[in-house]
């Protein structure tokens, strides 16, 4: 017998919970792609997103990552890349309020005083 018997409280998955994540993971980023087509606020579209691109995040670490039941080491892994990710939009975001007026609208008139010549 070995000293380094296998703990019964091991869960390494099987090939239908890792199909079915993946499943889960496809009809997300369908989801997110889905969005892009239709007319949303910005600032809706864009929690939305953040929330469904948190809950990926999620499961790929929890299940392909297998660290579901190691709670202290997901934790640890989800909430530093939630606060970069936030802090990152809170950078960016002023500079993408800036640009939306100069965006393409229309040729300018030209002046009536201002003949061919």
């Amino acid at each position: 017998m070995s000293a380094y018997a296998e703990s019964p409280d091991h869960f390494a998955g099987t090939n239908r919970l890792f199909v079915s994540i993946w499943v889960w993971l496809l009809a997300l980023t369908g989801f997110e792609v889905f969005l892009g087509y239709i007319r949303l606020p910005v600032m809706y579209l864009l929690v939305i997103l953040m929330g469904a691109s948190i809950v990926k995040a999620a499961l790929i670490v929890a299940y392909f990552m297998h660290l579901r039941f190691e709670r202290v080491n997901l934790v640890l892994t989800i909430v530093p890349a939630v606060v970069i990710a936030i802090c990152l939009l809170l950078v960016f975001f002023p500079d993408s309020f800036r640009s939306k007026n100069l965006r393409y609208a229309a040729p300018p008139a030209a002046a009536p005083s201002e003949a061919p010549k």
